[in-house]
C-alpha cells in the first residue's frame, strides 16, 4: 500500500472533542493573544489552551486595592472619596473572561481554558466563570511543591483528586489535569484522577526552578525554555499508561518537531502540546510539523493517526522492560562500554 502524505489523515478525538489533528498549543504567551491565537489556527493546530488564570494573583490584587482604598481613613473617614478613580480597576477574572469569549469568536478550532487555583472554593467558582464564558474544555493546573515534613504524600495525592473531584462536580465540560511528575506512584494518581471525574491528564508540569544571582547574593526566578530531551519523561510514562487508563492522556514539554511528535503519539499519546518551540520559531511553525508527521506516516504507510497510537507503548513493546529498571542498567553499561576518556 503507497501512501502518500496527502493522504494522511490526522483526525483525532480528545476529551470527547474533535479535533483535526494532534497537535496543541500549550499555554503560554503564544496562546495569551488574539493575533498569535489567529495564526496558530491558520497555521493548522488542532486546538489551544489559553494561559493559566492564577487565582493567588485575582486574591493578592484585591487585597491590594482593599488596603488602599483604606489608606488615610485614620485621618478622616472622608478621604476614601479621594480613591474613586481606583474604582474603575479591575481585579477579578473579568479580563481573562472576555480574552476566552474573544477566542471562542475568532478561531475555528476548540479553546481551552486553563485554572491555576489555591483553594477548592476558588477553583470551582472560576471554573464554572470559565465555563461560562465558553470554553470547550478546562485545564487544572496542579502546581504544588511539597515543603512541609509533615504532610505525608497520600495528603498531597487526596489535595488534587479533591480539586479534580469538586470541579468535575460543578462543570459539565471536560476536564484535564497538569500535573508535576514528582508523586510516588503516577500510575496510582492518574488512574484516582479518572475516576473522580477527569477525561484528561497532561504529563508532564514544568517545575521551574530558582537560581542564586551570585552579585546580589539573592534567590532569582529563571525561566528556560525546554528542549526535545525532555519529552523522554513524558514518554516513558504515557507508555507505561497507554491501555491502562481510559483516561486522555496529553505530551507536555519537549515536543520541538514532527520527530518529537511522532515518537510521543507512538507510545500512545492521544495530543502532544507544544509550547516552547511556537515561542521560537512562531505559530507557523505548527504548519511545519504537521507536514513532518504527515510525510513520516506516509513513508511507514500510516494512514491514520489511530493506527499508530499505542504501536511502541510498554503493553506493545517487544521489550517492555525498556521503559522500566532493566533499561537502567542497559543505559549505564551501554554508556560505560562506549566512553572515551577524553586526551
Amino acid at each position: 500500500m503507497n501512501v502518500t502524505p496527502d493522504q494522511v489523515a490526522l483526525a483525532t478525538r480528545y476529551l470527547g472533542l474533535e479535533l483535526r489533528n494532534p497537535l496543541v498549543a500549550a499555554a503560554s504567551p503564544v496562546t495569551g493573544r488574539l493575533d498569535t491565537l489567529r495564526r496558530l489556527d491558520e497555521a493548522g493546530v488542532g486546538a489551544v489552551v489559553l494561559p493559566s488564570l492564577f487565582e493567588e494573583q485575582i486574591v493578592h490584587d484585591e487585597l491590594a486595592l482593599h488596603e488602599l482604598s483604606h489608606v488615610g481613613q485614620e485621618i478622616s473617614p472622608e478621604i476614601s472619596g479621594y480613591l474613586d478613580p481606583f474604582t474603575g480597576v479591575e481585579v477579578g477574572p473579568g479580563a481573562y473572561l472576555r480574552r476566552l469569549e474573544a477566542a471562542k469568536g475568532a478561531l475555528t478550532v476548540p479553546v481551552i481554558a486553563s485554572l491555576n487555583g489555591q483553594r477548592p472554593g476558588g477553583w470551582t467558582h472560576h471554573a464554572q466563570l470559565m465555563q461560562d464564558a465558553g470554553a470547550d474544555a478546562i485545564e487544572l493546573n496542579v502546581y504544588f511543591l511539597a515543603t512541609d515534613p509533615a504532610e505525608a504524600g497520600r495528603d498531597v495525592e487526596d489535595r488534587t483528586v479533591d480539586i479534580v473531584a469538586a470541579v468535575c462536580d460543578k462543570v459539565a465540560v471536560p476536564v484535564t489535569v497538569k500535573i508535576g511528575p514528582w508523586y510516588s506512584s503516577v500510575p496510582h494518581l492518574v488512574r484516582r484522577i479518572a475516576e473522580a471525574g477527569a477525561q484528561g491528564v497532561t504529563l508532564f508540569n514544568r517545575f521551574y526552578q530558582p537560581d542564586v544571582d551570585l552579585e546580589l547574593l539573592e534567590v532569582a526566578p529563571r525561566l528556560v525554555l525546554s528542549t526535545p530531551e525532555e519529552a523522554r519523561l513524558a514518554l516513558r510514562w504515557i507508555a507505561i499508561l497507554h491501555g491502562r487508563t481510559a483516561i486522555d492522556l496529553a505530551a507536555s514539554s519537549g515536543a520541538h518537531d514532527a520527530d518529537d511528535v511522532v515518537k510521543l503519539l507512538l507510545v500512545g499519546a492521544d495530543v502532544v502540546t507544544m509550547a516552547s518551540a511556537l515561542l521560537e520559531s512562531g505559530p507557523e511553525h505548527v504548519a511545519a510539523v504537521l507536514a513532518g508527521v504527515r510525510s513520516w506516516m506516509a513513508e511507514h504507510e500510516y494512514d491514520q493517526v489511530d493506527d499508530l497510537r499505542g504501536a511502541l507503548s510498554q503493553r506493545a513493546a517487544p521489550d517492555p522492560a525498556t521503559f522500566e529498571r532493566a533499561n537502567y542498567l542497559r543505559t549505564l553499561t551501554r554508556y560505560a562500554a562506549a566512553y572515551r576518556p577524553p586526551r
